[in-house]
């Protein structure tokens, strides 16, 4: 058995969603312990009880540092990690100058290894612990990913990007093979560990209806998987859908045609969308993961977490390559900015929520992940609320906690993530380079 450790500070506590709830459902705890054992939380509760219930716990005190659960990443494409930052296209015209070219390499297992140990590297020094992720149509990119993820002891979500045209021919497959090396890569991953195979078209334009007929047909037969793809990203991408779908009645309409729209889906974007779509996705109880970060960097437009707030699931994600940064609290204080816009002030404990359970309910992981909870796995991020001089000047002169914590989530990056904790074992921060 693991030895049990007693992590003491405030601690971030979820009583219900605070987007349709109000920011009373969530609290900041003082004088509150957490007990990790076997790489679960065991209990949660005042400091005082938990030490003399636990005499043996080894103890780890925080102080003021905020201990939170891990970040949920609820889409991104890790085989774009080296080339993010990259400038100055919109979403077409990016994809075919960065995305597809970069991408071509991931067949070679040895790369694709290198680069999914430097995806996680990254993003677990910025607190993330569990990742949605896009590979690319080699099977050899989801092996690389599982099999890095699962060395760590981490909870990821990803699968085979599936195209069979507008495309690179190294980077086609076709319906039979986009259907068979999913089915396989299910067999071996889905739910091994801490893994989960999500089923992924990489979006209309570039499946053809036979590709996406052969998918829909997976998905169902495996509808525990998830199923990821993108929609209405950009007005340029929904004319392009129009002219490639004609007897389709919008964008959602060319996924829900061939049994691609359900509860399990998680649809990436979802900027423009029209009114049946709106309601045929909150009907069907769908996810969809909001990109702030790619949202501004590529051009595409402003989400509305109006949706959220009216009961939708949605869950925040860094889109990286796409986005601009690693960091979920860069990403979340980019949604605050987008909602500005909309004239939507989001609080920080909806922000919070979004990074953590949002995210993981958007998932489907809800149950196990996203909350600091006596049965969830031990996926935990600590914040220093006071990790660089601006950030530390503004939060002193706080006059509660969330005055206190709001300035790291819109100045805060690596340097505020104290420690990381991925099943319940404490990982080393990753240099920045």
């Amino acid at each position: 058995m693991d030895e049990a450790e007693l992590l003491l500070g405030r601690v971030l506590l979820f009583d219900g969603n605070p987007l349709t709830e109000g920011p009373e459902a969530v609290r900041i705890a003082t004088e509150t312990g957490v007990l990790v054992a076997e790489g679960r939380i065991a209990a949660v509760g005042p400091v005082d009880r938990l030490r003399a219930a636990h005499p043996a716990a080894r103890i780890r005190d925080f102080g003021r540092d905020l201990i939170c659960p891990g970040f949920v990443d609820a889409h991104a494409h890790y085989p774009q990690t080296r080339m993010i930052a990259s400038w100055g296209k919109r979403l077409i015209d990016w994809l075919e100058t960065y995305t597809f070219p970069v991408e071509s390499a991931f067949g070679d297992p040895d790369h694709a290894r290198a680069v999914a140990a430097l995806h996680l590297d990254l993003t677990a020094a910025h607190g993330t612990t569990t990742i949605c992720t896009f590979c690319t149509s080699h099977p050899e990119s989801v092996e690389a990913y599982f099999a890095e993820a699962r060395a760590r002891g981490q909870r990821v979500v990803a699968g085979k990007t599936c195209m069979d045209r507008n495309a690179p021919a190294a980077l086609r497959d076709d319906p039979r093979r986009a259907y068979d090396e999913s089915k396989a890569l299910i067999a071996r991953w889905h739910g091994r560990d801490r893994l989960g195979y999500a089923i992924t078209p990489r979006f209309s334009p570039t499946s053809s209806p036979g590709q996406l007929e052969a998918l829909g047909a997976l998905w169902a037969e495996h509808p525990d998987c998830p199923m990821q793809t993108h929609l209405s990203e950009q007005t340029d991408e929904i004319a392009w859908v129009a002219e490639l779908f004609p007897s389709a009645r919008d964008y959602l309409d060319t996924y829900e045609a061939f049994g691609l729209l359900g509860a399990n889906g998680i649809y990436g974007h979802a900027i423009h969308l029209t009114a049946r779509e709106r309601d045929r996705l909150a009907e069907v109880g769908a996810a969809l993961a909001h990109c702030p970060t790619s949202n501004t960097f590529i051009g595409s437009g402003l989400f509305d977490m109006g949706l959220a707030r009216a009961g939708m699931r949605v869950g925040l994600a860094t889109d990286t390559g796409g986005g601009s940064s690693f960091s979920m609290l860069r990403t979340m204080a980019a949604a605050y900015e987008i909602g500005q816009l909309r004239g939507l002030a989001l609080h920080p404990a909806e922000l919070l929520w979004l990074a953590t359970a949002g995210s993981a309910d958007a998932l489907g992981l809800g149950d196990r992940i996203g909350r600091i909870a006596p049965g969830h796995e031990a996926d935990l991020c600590v914040l220093d609320l006071a990790a660089t001089p601006a950030i530390a000047q503004r939060a002193e002169g706080a006059e509660d906690a969330w005055e206190e914590v709001f300035p790291t989530l819109m100045m805060g990056d690596d340097r505020a993530v104290r420690q990381v904790y991925v099943g319940g074992r404490a990982v080393s921060r990753a240099p920045a380079g």
